[in-house]
């Protein structure tokens, strides 16, 4: 499971605020703000899979920890969350 501190580094790669990532996921600004501020994510299962597929499908790859090192974030691939492909992932506005 991801934790609050791989969501907001990859935030910070793909250069989201948290409006914007709720705005993509499909899921309120107040439960970004609630899931990374928590010591320990807790809620709802649907919100933290609404909120790490939309960051994967930006480019974002989750890494699990393991005994020696922590969990991280890195970009997918090459050219991966440039605002292009963070806009094409973006669910257009009325």
């Amino acid at each position: 499971m991801i934790d609050s501190g791989q969501i907001r580094a990859a935030r910070a790669l793909l250069n989201l605020h948290q409006m914007q990532l709720a705005e993509i996921a499909g899921v309120s600004a107040a439960t970004i703000k609630r899931i990374e501020t928590a010591p320990e994510i807790r809620g709802a299962a649907e919100s933290l899979w609404k909120i790490q597929t939309a960051l994967e499908k930006c480019g974002i790859e989750f890494i699990p920890g393991d005994n020696e090192k922590g969990s991280g974030v890195r970009l997918h691939k090459a050219g991966a969350g440039s605002n292009w492909e963070v806009r094409k992932a973006r669910p257009r506005s009325r």
